[in-house]
């Protein structure tokens, strides 16, 4: 799965390049945001500007990255959802705990707090 990665001021944005995040691709999704996570990272930002589509194995990659992150101390958002996207963490209730943000810049601020 192709991500493609930035930083500004500690926080990590990866931005997913993928329109589907299914069992197909999870683990390799998985592998990459573990790759690009470095120890000095505050926090990590996903943009989904591209993803109109999350599977249960998706919602687990999440899951997992999270609870690296919340280990770490590190925050963490997912901007830029489609409503369908969106939808799914709703009916989940992973919208409880994950912090999603409209824009970017919303989640960068979120993520510098």
């Amino acid at each position: 799965m192709d991500i493609h990665t930035q930083r500004n001021n500690g926080t990590l944005i990866v931005k997913v390049e993928s329109r589907r995040i299914d069992s197909s691709n999870a683990r390799s999704f998985h592998a990459n945001l573990e790759d690009a996570i470095q120890d000095d990272d505050t926090g990590l930002v996903l943009n989904f500007s591209n993803v109109s589509y999350i599977s249960s194995a998706g919602m687990r990659v999440i899951l997992s990255v999270l609870k690296v992150l919340q280990k770490k101390e590190a925050k963490f958002a997912i901007c830029d959802m489609k409503d369908s996207v969106r939808e799914v963490f709703n009916i989940s209730g992973f919208d409880k705990i994950v912090n999603i943000r409209d824009s970017q810049d919303d989640a960068l601020t979120v993520c510098a707090a």
